[in-house]
């Protein structure tokens, strides 16, 4: 039997406009799509006819569980000679668990590729007004997970990077802005949170980094955000140019 092939493809941050070229003629010749809870759904409109499309959102805490079944289904769809692409929000490099997945992959000898996305990180602030470098105030830039806030070196961050992107942050949103201050940022660093961006429902909340977590908290902001600390904060004062909560570029939808 013939050897199926998978494609790890990054959707993009939200609005269907942001996936790839590449990525959309993967979806129009997939037999399955397995996709994830933030894809926007209406790129499952690209399906081919008779393909079959599965649903592998992970709900917190059972993670590591549908994550096994989802390495098991890649394989086992590829085993029976199908084209299969593994949808993922975002670049699926960055903080996608593609590794993994791709790991699985080459141990059964399924042949795959990982297709790039646009990274919620880029692209979010961009449609905030705040591009996360400029020559005026930001040189270095991190990408962060603040699912695990006590695991990061917030020290290191502090002195060594201008703009901080924090991914998975805004339940811990109070700990990270404390754990920062703490390592020597300064109490009145522009920090901002950006909920759902890209898309219609896209809201920002910027203010001092002593400050975010309260007036985020007024706002109700909660998951998917991004959130930015750094100097680069200030422009969105000048540059802000997406029409939030005015229905936006593209008319995105990017259900949960």
């Amino acid at each position: 039997m013939t050897i199926g092939k998978v494609y790890l493809v990054g959707a993009g941050p939200g609005d269907e406009k942001l996936i790839t070229v590449y990525g959309r003629e993967c979806l129009e010749r997939a037999d399955v799509i397995i996709y994830d809870r933030l894809i926007n759904r209406k790129l499952l409109r690209y399906a081919k006819p008779g393909a079959e499309v599965l649903y592998c959102g992970k709900e917190p805490g059972k993670h590591d569980t549908v994550q096994e079944q989802i390495h098991e289904l890649l394989v086992w769809h590829a085993q029976q000679g199908k084209t299969v692409v593994r949808l993922k929000g975002g670049d699926p490099c960055v903080f996608g668990r593609v590794g993994e997945e791709a790991e699985v992959l080459a141990k059964a000898g399924i042949p795959f590729e990982i297709v790039p996305g646009v990274t919620s990180g880029i692209a979010v602030p961009a449609y905030a007004g705040i591009p996360v470098t400029h020559r005026d105030y930001a040189d270095s830039v991190a990408i962060v997970s603040g699912h695990r806030s006590e695991q990061v070196d917030w020290e290191a961050l502090s002195r060594g990077c201008d703009t901080i992107l924090v991914y998975m942050g805004a339940a811990n949103l109070p700990d990270i802005c404390g754990r920062l201050m703490a390592a020597g940022k300064p109490s009145d660093a522009p920090a901002a949170v950006i909920e759902w961006g890209t898309t219609e429902r896209q809201r920002t909340v910027a203010a001092p980094l002593a400050t975010l977590p309260v007036e985020a908290r007024k706002a109700g902001i909660s998951h998917p955000a991004i959130i930015i600390i750094g100097d680069v904060v200030r422009l969105r004062e000048t540059i802000q140019w997406f029409p939030e909560g005015q229905g936006g570029v593209g008319n995105a939808d990017a259900s949960s």
